[in-house]
């Protein structure tokens, strides 16, 4: 068998004794670009480096290439592949629910699920999660459940954002997961923020952000990723490359090599990975968390994947995924597989699971969505009193007013807004 190693590229900072003149080779500075400095040869670079490879563990079959990173506990595997189960159910009975018009919109992570649900895994429950907006994987591993899901997707009474966010935008302060927001790229330099905290505090915790290929384009991108390297934050990037930033493929976004080259430029440890292998992702993010607490320094994952479905419920992928545009993935597709079969062959071959099992977990996710969609459906919306609370500690005044009229409008003109569904 070909042995695979995961190596994260750490770079190391060494102070140089320089004397005070400037005409000295010694010249007093720390930065390590300032050694060997000069070159007579004039010669342009278009790499910094080799181009990074694509650690994995298990191939596109289920068959373990790399035994030393073969280390998941039997109970957090099925964990992991319960989940991943889960989360893809969820993601088809919702996607139908809002096609029926039951729900305003909705983002599957159809394809990516082992992205999600596995870095969960590797991760402490202190860690705090800043995501995009695939990731309720990472929500139902930390103990969210399905019907969570449903009172957030149907805004209902029971919905802790009391109905005021759009779908799938979840959050939970309980699982320290942050609140999902809609404008692209925001939670990256939040989670910069989080992590310098962490490090100033000396805590043993790292603050983990998801986003894609696509919000690496977005300035707040580099704005995170310059801060939490000079600053050295507890922080690690998650970059889910799925190939598509909408409609727009990677080659229209960016000439270099991926993302991965850009941790390095920022000097990060970084290290790509292949994103539908469970093994891969769970031990490059309980290495990188490591790396993290013990250097104090930030570390970048760049995951490679590939988005299955629609970018959202407001998308047509085969608009721009026409079967010509199919062609040029189909080796790549090949390779990756899907990351839930590739791990359930794994464990039917371990004697981990059977088929009338896995079976089971299918049926009884399936029949958990429907009843938990159904149930949240028949729930009635958050209280109208709700609109005026949360934002003040104290309600002014003129809020105070505002509500007033509200009421007075309501008794007067109720009928005609269906006030029985609401929350009295």
């Amino acid at each position: 068998m070909k042995r695979v190693s995961l190596k994260l590229n750490f770079l190391k900072f060494r102070k140089q004794n320089f004397s005070k003149s400037t005409c000295s080779a010694n010249s007093s500075h720390s930065f390590d670009f300032l050694k060997d400095l000069f070159d007579s040869d004039l010669q342009f670079k278009n790499r910094a480096t080799d181009k990074f490879k694509c650690f994995r563990v298990m191939d596109q079959c289920g068959e373990i290439i790399n035994s030393e990173y073969e280390n998941i506990p039997k109970t957090v595997a099925l964990k992991i592949l319960k989940t991943m189960i889960q989360i893809r159910e969820c993601d088809e009975r919702f996607l139908k629910a809002q096609r029926e018009g039951n729900i305003s919109f909705y983002m599957t992570c159809t394809g990516e699920e082992a992205s999600t649900c596995a870095s969960s895994a590797a991760l402490s429950d202190e860690d705090y999660i800043y995501p995009q907006y695939r990731e309720a994987g990472c929500l139902l591993y930390r103990g969210f459940t399905i019907q969570d899901m449903a009172n957030q997707l149907t805004a209902n009474e029971f919905d802790n954002g009391k109905g005021r966010q759009m779908p799938v935008h979840y959050g939970s302060k309980k699982l320290n997961f942050q609140t999902v927001s809609s404008p692209l790229c925001t939670q990256v330099p939040q989670a910069s923020g989080a992590g310098y905290h962490f490090r100033v505090k000396n805590m043993n915790k790292v603050a983990l952000t998801y986003f894609g290929e696509g919000a690496a384009s977005e300035g707040d991108f580099h704005a995170a990723l310059n801060f939490a390297s000079v600053l050295r934050s507890q922080t690690l990037f998650f970059c889910r490359n799925n190939m598509y930033a909408i409609s727009t493929p990677i080659d229209e976004q960016y000439n270099g090599d991926g993302i991965a080259a850009r941790g390095i430029a920022y000097g990060m440890n970084t290290v790509r990975i292949d994103g539908n292998d469970v093994f891969a992702v769970y031990n490059a993010v309980k290495s990188a968390r490591q790396v993290i607490i013990d250097t104090k320094r930030p570390v970048l994952i760049e995951c490679m994947s590939y988005r299955g479905g629609d970018h959202s419920t407001s998308d047509y992928s085969k608009m721009y995924r026409d079967n010509e545009e199919m062609k040029k993935w189909h080796e790549y597709l090949q390779l990756i597989g899907d990351p839930i079969k590739r791990f359930y062959e794994y464990l039917l071959k371990k004697g981990w699971t059977t088929q009338n099992e896995y079976q089971d977990l299918v049926e009884e996710a399936r029949t958990e969505v429907r009843s938990s969609l159904k149930k949240a459906m028949n729930s009635r919306k958050p209280s109208i009193d709700s609109l005026f609370e949360d934002v003040y500690d104290e309600i002014p005044a003129h809020l105070i007013a505002q509500k007033q009229q509200l009421k007075s409008h309501l008794e007067k003109y109720g009928e005609n807004y269906n006030l029985e569904q609401y929350k009295v």
